[in-house]
């Protein structure tokens, strides 16, 4: 067992002599770095003396004092060659010699051998800065040779592979010196050669070039950037030395009038600027304007009004904030231009009124006087009034009109004028003024009181109240007061001796017409006059009217029947032959009315008939004729009531008993006894004496008609011709006895005369003492008839109307 302790002991001494012996021994190889993997360093079999057959035998290996196996011994020949490229500076970074030391081992028996490869330095690595751009802050007041250091370029090679020089970019201001440390490293100074002015450049931009000195030699680049620092050296410009701005007055307080403008080349606190007015502008215009120091802004503090300031003159200055600061001022020249902003204004310097309406024209009722206080074309202005006014303006001096009457005034039209005077500037736009003045006119007396109609109809009803109120005639007149007080009468006017006053009464305040008596259609039928309407002005003016009155028909006359004759109370009696044929005129009834012709048409109607076959009645001339001959079964007598009815509202009307007796003997007709002629043994001696006396009351009277005709022809005015005389004994008009309606009393009369004298009896129409009625005489024939009437002279009085004589 203690042998093979031994034996071990032996075995590692011997191998730690081999050790020793071998490590005293260094082979020493060089190569340049960076050389191609594979490239033999040496053939370490032959340098080392070793057989190459026994290499792979005794294990070689090479062991390498690095982090990475750079080499390696290709076991077949020996060779030494590069496993990895090497980089000296990775290796060596700061060592000048740099060595790669190997141990290359061998068993059988172990050796060992120490080997040194020297890397050798190639020119692999150009020159570069720490920092590829540099900044330097230099003030454009440094002096000239001031010297600014720069951080210097770094090369990882060494020897004359490193730094050699370095190179700077033209400049105008700068330069750089090489310095050499005391390691033998190159740097470099900046130098001002020129001084600096930051206002022509600012910034300067240079470039540094390291250059090392190997072959070829590389270099390296850095960015020098020279930011020159300002002075105030610098004062500040206004863009220009004057200024001179238009201003228009009123403008808003606020507005804004001029920016002005200052600069200052220098920057930062140097160049922020302030403005201020100086000591030469006025206080007048600093409260006017107002200034903001940091803008340099003027805009308008209050009210600015060309009128009370034209021209406004300011210094402003310009002030820098640097330390030691500079300053410039420019000057501002404000003009306020006139705005149209003052209204004209008018003034009534005289006025008359109230005047007459009559006033003259050209007359002067008012002076006026017009101003403005704005100048130019804002200043002129021009007077008006409205044309459709009845005045003119007339420019008496300067800015004084004078108002004229330049048409005739009529109050009744206008009666005041409301006279509105605008005044009127030139400018743009136009500004107006104006004033009213009210003219009231006094009233004269030139208007003629003026009724509504030039000529009144007026319809009086007969049978009129006495103090009636016919109508009221009013008349206007336009003027005022006293000259309107009208006052009304009638014109005196006399009709048949009787005076207009005595009909007619009309009110003279107020222009009513009355009746002072009651009228008589059938006595009265018109009335013609005049009515004046009179002021009570000075003098007086006056104008009439023509009134025609009218009297109107009432039905107030009962018809009153006149034929067939009734000697005794209302009955007649008559008789006829049996054998009368048929159609024959029995008896004609005859009625007359007095009232107008309206109300005076007469129509017959039996109110009673024995027999309605026997007799028939003509309702408009009243004629009775039989319908038929008689018959034996006939009564002998037969009894006729007849109506005579006229025409009014109410009607009115009166009846006849009409008895008829049929006889066997021959009596003659009515119709036979018309053909008899007459005889003049007919006039008894009492009706010759009538006949006498009615020619000479009829001669009378119509002497009478001329001579009153032949009065009123001569009367300033003409009268209405009088209606044809109704005295005569028969009516010259072609009325017969079978005329349908019987229109006037002269009809009648005429019907009356023929129906009597076919009975043999002699009709005359005769005045009463009043001349308002007719006596109507039948007279009866000596003819010897078989039959005749009454004997006797029976009377009958009929009314009548009679016209007026004049109107």
């Amino acid at each position: 067992m203690d042998e093979q302790p031994a034996m071990k002991y032996v075995a590692t001494l011997f191998l730690l002599c081999a050790l020793v012996y071998t490590a005293s021994s260094v082979t020493h190889y060089s190569i340049p770095e960076e050389m191609e993997v594979g490239s033999v360093v040496a053939n370490l079999a032959a340098d080392l003396g070793i057989d190459v057959q026994t290499l792979g035998r005794r294990k070689i290996r090479l062991d390498i004092i690095a982090n990475k196996k750079y080499l390696d011994v290709n076991k077949g020949t020996g060779d030494l060659a590069i496993l990895e490229r090497i980089d000296r500076e990775y290796l060596c970074t700061s060592k000048t010699v740099c060595y790669l030391k190997m141990e290359v081992i061998l068993e059988n028996p172990v050796r060992i051998f120490n080997i040194e490869l020297e890397i050798m330095d190639i020119n692999d690595n150009a020159p570069y800065f720490r920092r590829d751009t540099i900044n330097l802050d230099v003030s454009e007041s440094t002096a000239v040779g001031e010297r600014f250091s720069l951080s210097n370029a770094v090369d990882p090679d060494i020897g004359s592979n490193s730094i050699k020089s370095y190179h700077l970019s033209e400049s105008a201001n700068f330069d750089i010196e090489i310095q050499t440390g005391r390691d033998g490293s190159k740097f470099a100074d900046l130098i001002l050669k020129k001084a600096l002015d930051r206002e022509e450049q600012a910034i300067h931009n240079l470039i540094l070039t390291a250059v090392d000195g190997g072959v070829p030699a590389r270099s390296g680049t850095a960015s020098i950037i020279v930011r020159v620092l300002d002075t105030n050296d610098n004062a500040p410009q206004f863009d220009k030395d004057s200024y001179t701005i238009n201003l228009t007055e009123n403008s808003p307080i606020g507005s804004l009038v001029v920016k002005l403008n200052a600069t200052d080349r220098d920057e930062g606190s140097n160049s922020d600027i302030t403005y201020s007015f100086s000591l030469y502008t006025s206080e007048k215009t600093q409260t006017a304007f107002e200034l903001k120091p940091d803008s340099g802004e003027i805009r308008v503090k209050e009210m600015i009004n060309y009128e009370d300031f034209r021209i406004y003159d300011m210094e402003i200055i310009a002030t820098d904030k640097g330390v030691n600061s500079l300053s410039g001022k420019c000057k501002v020249k404000i003009l306020i231009t006139d705005m149209n902003d003052n209204h004209p204004e008018i003034s009534i310097k005289s006025f008359t009124s109230p005047v007459k309406e009559d006033v003259p024209v050209n007359t002067v009722i008012a002076v006026v006087s017009v101003s403005d206080k704005d100048s130019g074309e804002n200043g002129q202005v021009d007077v008006h009034i409205s044309d459709d006014l009845p005045f003119a303006l007339k420019e008496s001096s300067d800015n004084y009109y004078e108002l004229l009457v330049s048409e005739p005034l009529d109050r009744e039209k206008v009666p005041e004028y409301d006279i509105t005077i605008t005044v009127t500037d030139r400018g743009n736009p136009p500004l107006s003024d104006n004033e009213t003045i009210t003219l009231e006119l006094l009233d004269v007396n030139d208007n003629v009181p003026q009724f509504p109609q030039t000529f009144y109809r007026i319809p009086v009803m007969e049978n009129n109240a006495p103090g009636a109120l016919l109508s009221s005639l009013t008349a206007l007149d336009p003027d005022l007061h006293e000259n309107q007080y009208l006052v009304y009468f009638i014109i005196e006017k006399e009709i048949v001796n009787t005076s207009m006053s005595m009909l007619f009464s009309i009110n003279p305040e107020n222009g009513n017409l009355y009746a002072l008596k009651t009228f008589d259609y059938e006595i009265e039928k018109e009335f013609l006059f005049h009515i004046e309407a009179r002021d009570s002005g000075v003098p007086p003016l006056s104008s009439n009217v023509t009134v025609h009155i009218i009297i109107m028909d009432q039905n107030d006359n009962t018809p009153l029947i006149v034929s067939p004759w009734r000697a005794h109370g209302s009955v007649v009696e008559e008789k006829i032959p049996r054998s009368t044929d048929k159609g024959t005129l029995i008896a004609k009834v005859i009625a007359i009315d007095s009232d107008s012709v309206r109300n005076s048409r007469i129509t017959y109607q039996f109110l009673h008939n024995t027999d309605t076959t026997l007799f028939s009645l003509d309702q408009y001339n009243g004629e009775i004729r039989t319908m038929r001959m008689f018959s034996y079964r006939d009564s002998r007598h037969q009894q006729l009531v007849v109506i005579a009815k006229d025409n009014g509202e109410p009607a009115l009307s009166a009846t006849v008993t009409i008895k008829l007796s049929t006889v066997e003997t021959a009596l003659k007709t009515y119709a036979d006894m018309t053909e008899v002629p007459l005889g003049y043994d007919i006039f008894s001696d009492l009706n010759l004496y009538l006949v006498i006396g009615l020619g000479s009351v009829s001669f009378l009277l119509l002497i009478t008609i001329l001579v009153t005709i032949v009065l009123k022809c001569q009367k300033t005015k003409p009268s209405k011709a009088a209606p044809l005389c109704r005295n005569s004994v028969i009516s010259e008009r072609n009325s017969t006895i079978a005329d349908s309606t019987l229109v006037s009393n002269d009809a009648y009369w005429y019907s009356l005369f023929l129906a009597e004298t076919r009975k043999g009896k002699l009709v005359v129409r005769q005045p009463v003492p009043k001349g308002a009625r007719y006596i109507v005489s039948s007279l009866p024939r000596s003819t010897g008839l078989t039959e005749t009437s009454d004997s006797a002279a029976s009377t009958l009085q009929a009314s009548t109307t009679t016209s007026s004589s004049s109107t």
